[in-house]
């Protein structure tokens, strides 16, 4: 595998199921950052979003009245339904899975499990650090334009972001600075990141986080 994309994607498939090896039934149940989710069933959606049949999604969108949104909520769901280790088996047997995401392509698959990974392991207090590498790449890809569902353009309207870990900026306007998976967090509406970064333009992207 050549494309340092889906390498990464490999390699953060592999990273998030070595760690949901690694905990206890209480953390599984553990409150994510991520909505209403437990630990658990991001894992469920990080799973069904690459071992999903065709014909259950199908049977998700109808059920939900073809809100895509609503279907994977569901699925996560019903798929963080399996033992906490047959979750982590199948993002091992699917880390090479080829299937490009329409739109947000195979940038938007890394930066999903990226974040969801950080949902995971910022609410237990566990060490979530992550390669720069593969922070640039998430970085780029929300800054690009073709972030749909991760963040929308308003967001970062009028904004500098700038990560003090990495080579790397973005946009003109009040500078938003610190690590760059606290901007990866933030840019995706993660509001308990706020206080790890810095700069005038926080309080304008605090206010744009629901």
């Amino acid at each position: 595998m050549t494309d340092p994309v889906r390498k990464a994607i490999a390699q953060e498939r592999h990273r998030v199921a070595d760690l949901i090896d690694s905990l206890s039934p209480a953390q599984l149940a553990t409150p994510s950052l991520c909505g209403a989710w437990t630990v658990q069933q991001v894992a469920g959606h990080l799973v069904a979003a690459v071992g999903t049949p065709p014909g259950a999604m199908l049977s998700a969108m109808v059920r939900s009245g073809f809100r895509l949104h609503r279907a994977n909520a569901r699925l996560a769901v019903t798929t963080a339904a399996q033992p906490a280790a047959a979750l982590a088996d199948a993002l091992r047997r699917h880390a090479t899975a080829g299937f490009r995401p329409p739109i947000v392509g195979y940038p938007g698959q890394l930066t999903d499990l990226q974040v969801h990974g950080q949902d995971m392991r910022r609410p237990l207090g566990l060490p979530h650090g992550l390669g720069l590498d593969h922070l640039r790449m998430s970085l780029d890809f929300l800054t690009g334009g073709r972030a749909v569902g991760f963040t929308p353009r308003r967001r970062l309207a009028g904004l500098r972001l700038e990560a003090t870990d990495l080579d790397w900026a973005y946009g003109a306007g009040a500078v938003v600075s610190g690590p760059a998976e606290a901007l990866m967090m933030a840019v995706t509406g993660r509001g308990s990141v706020l206080g790890e970064i810095d700069g005038p333009g926080v309080r304008v992207l605090a206010a744009r986080i629901p």
